[in-house]
């Protein structure tokens, strides 16, 4: 579990070219460069960031595939709105984590909402012998954690339970859609977390999807993914880990 304070992922990079995106990508996600933007000339930005014109060209490239920039000639490098962005991309997800935390959450809470308790849904409905074993595991994975000292390993095992269930739900973009969002999943959890006895306080609602599941009982499930859901919303208006809200973030 996170430490007291600000939730955050850190990340590491191997190589020159990956630092450079990273760097990019956050002066773009963090409002250094607006929507219209030039980016400044490669050479400058090459000179800046101690590496070659190369480096900064493929930095490039890498962001205008994530649909965040876009090269014209005459016009040269500019940032686009964030409506061209992929919000799916996992780099995208982390810098708005570093960047605009308190949206991202929400976003987050919204796309469990609208999501989980459909593929609850489905998986009572489809769920196989093997889909079961692995929610089943995820949960004593959980369990198991929540008892450690420290409860290390709690929010990886919470993340396999999610990303189980949405499996579960025979939807094969449903289980690809969790994949991609798992950044965003670890964000919240590691926010709510952090909230006294949440931990404690989620475990019956996700031992409750795992029955209703197991019963073949859609209905049940779905309301109990839903409960887990808003419990999830409430504890991470509470915790000390919560950043602090921009404007327009309500809701």
């Amino acid at each position: 579990m996170a430490s007291r304070g600000r939730a955050e992922i850190v990340e590491h990079f191997p190589t020159t070219h990956q630092r450079v995106v990273d760097e990019l990508g956050r002066r773009v996600v963090g409002g250094v460069w607006n929507p219209g933007d030039p980016l400044p000339v490669e050479d400058a930005l090459a000179a800046e960031l101690g590496v070659s014109r190369g480096v900064v060209r493929e930095a490039v490239k890498a962001l205008m595939a994530k649909g965040m920039l876009r090269v014209r000639p005459r016009t040269g490098t500019r940032v686009l709105p964030p409506e061209h962005w992929n919000h799916l991309d996992r780099d995208v997800l982390r810098w708005k984590q570093d960047g605009d935390a308190a949206s991202l959450l929400r976003d987050t809470g919204e796309l469990r909402l609208i999501v989980e308790p459909k593929a609850a849904r489905l998986a009572a409905h489809r769920a196989g012998p093997d889909d079961l074993r692995v929610l089943r595991e995820s949960l004593a994975a959980m369990e198991a954690a929540a008892a450690a000292p420290g409860r290390s390993g709690y929010v990886e095992a919470d993340l396999a339970f999610h990303r189980a269930l949405l499996a579960a739900s025979g939807n094969r973009l449903l289980g690809s859609l969790g994949r991609a969002v798992e950044i965003a999943l670890e964000h919240s959890f590691l926010i709510s977390t952090q909230t006294p006895g949440a931990v404690e306080a989620s475990l019956p609602g996700h031992r409750a999807i795992v029955r209703a599941v197991e019963a073949r009982d859609p209905e049940a499930a779905a309301e109990a993914a839903l409960a887990l859901i808003e419990a999830a919303e409430r504890e991470i208006a509470q915790s000390p880990g919560m950043p602090n809200a921009t404007p327009g973030d309500a809701g």
